[in-house]
């Protein structure tokens, strides 16, 4: 029996978007900056597919700029705005980002410019009240992950943006692990910029797309990273990935179309895993609970367990999830995001989360909860 327990790693590819991305890769092969019928046809799949995009966010098409993936588009809003200054400014991030945005928040301060670090409480939440207090004439942007990928905690994103609005200060949230799961209107929402992953709602890795506000970024400059034949209004130069842009399109269509029905399926085994692991002692929950956490998402620590020893135990069972340690030049780092949050190295060293997707069944929540009480009893 095998089962996938970490689609916060990655989702598997939709059978429809690897239809899709097999007839473009056959039949809209055209460069789309050329003229040609050829060019014309690749860009309508990408036009098409950014139409699809804006729809899931409620965004306006012009805003979605193709990327290679949520990494890139966080680098193109934290570099993107430093470059427009020719000295260094303030900016704010969490302390429970992702590295995506913490190492070039770290690169920027190594070259003079001031990052202040947003703390959080023990279930990974930053308060606005502490966002505001950190603004300074010289804030240029903060950056704020809308559900932390480890710990599944969701931001107060309209609080912040709205603090954020309220001082010319622009907003970006790396929306990653949130797109897909949670309903996300940028017309509501005061975000001005905001990065998107495929591969995180079955769409295929490699492709993603930076939402930027056409409305309140016109009056400020987002310096590209990447010089060159400018497409993407140029902000990201180089030749479209026709195929998987058209992918990430039809999964964006078809995790809009089902985002409430599945959304509210996968909670409800979500909470009947948490229901089942209750009775095991020492296994303790982290992060926000009901409302405030992501609904696929489950995430834990063993008092006296290392995190990795459950993952490798699973996965001999055929059963995958992840561990919230790192090893790092053969040594074994705890979690980064947990000793934000408070926890012990110890704790953060046994930590674990469980991500449920589309092919979770009941039967799968059932045979997982049986072999992590047989695991944990031996130890």
């Amino acid at each position: 029996m095998q089962i996938y327990l970490d689609h916060g790693a990655t989702t598997p590819a939709r059978p429809e978007v690897i239809d899709l991305m097999t007839e473009v890769m056959r039949s809209q092969w055209g460069n789309p900056s050329s003229l040609h019928w050829w060019g014309e046809r690749s860009t309508m799949a990408i036009e098409r597919a950014r139409l699809q995009v804006a729809s899931l966010i409620n965004a306006d098409p012009e805003g979605i700029i193709f990327t290679s993936g949520g990494t890139e588009s966080d680098n193109m809003v934290l570099m993107g705005i430093a470059r427009q200054y020719q000295t260094p400014q303030h900016m704010i991030i969490s302390s429970v980002e992702h590295s995506a945005v913490r190492l070039p928040a770290q690169f920027l301060e190594q070259r003079g410019w001031e990052i202040t670090r947003l703390p959080v409480d023990r279930q990974g939440q930053v308060s606005p009240e502490d966002l505001e207090r950190s603004l300074r004439p010289n804030t240029v942007l903060a950056s704020i992950i809308t559900a932390q990928n480890e710990v599944g905690t969701i931001q107060p994103i309209e609080k912040i943006g709205q603090i954020c609005r309220n001082a010319d200060v622009l907003l970006h949230t790396d929306a990653v692990q949130a797109i897909g799961k949670l309903k996300i209107d940028v017309q509501i929402l005061p975000i001005d910029l905001l990065s998107i992953s495929a591969h995180k709602f079955y769409g295929t890795q490699g492709i993603g797309a930076l939402y930027i506000n056409p409305v309140t970024i016109k009056k400020r400059s987002l310096i590209p990273l990447i010089q060159g034949g400018g497409q993407e209004r140029s902000y990201r130069s180089g030749t479209q990935a026709v195929a998987a842009i058209a992918g990430f399109g039809l999964a964006a269509e078809l995790a809009e179309r089902e985002l409430s029905s599945e959304s509210e399926r996968i909670s409800k085994l979500r909470d009947r895993l948490y229901a089942l692991l209750d009775d095991i002692p020492d296994l303790v929950p982290t992060g926000m609970m009901g409302a405030d956490r992501l609904p696929h998402h489950l995430s834990f620590y063993h008092k006296h367990i290392d995190g990795r020893h459950i993952v490798r135990e699973l996965n001999f069972a055929g059963i995958a999830i992840s561990s919230g340690s790192a090893c790092s030049s053969g040594a074994i780092e705890p979690s980064a995001i947990l000793l934000e949050m408070g926890y012990s190295e110890t704790e953060a060293r046994n930590s674990i989360r469980l991500t449920l997707g589309k092919s979770t069944t009941t039967a799968d929540i059932d045979w997982t909860s049986l072999v992590i009480h047989q695991i944990i009893s031996r130890q």
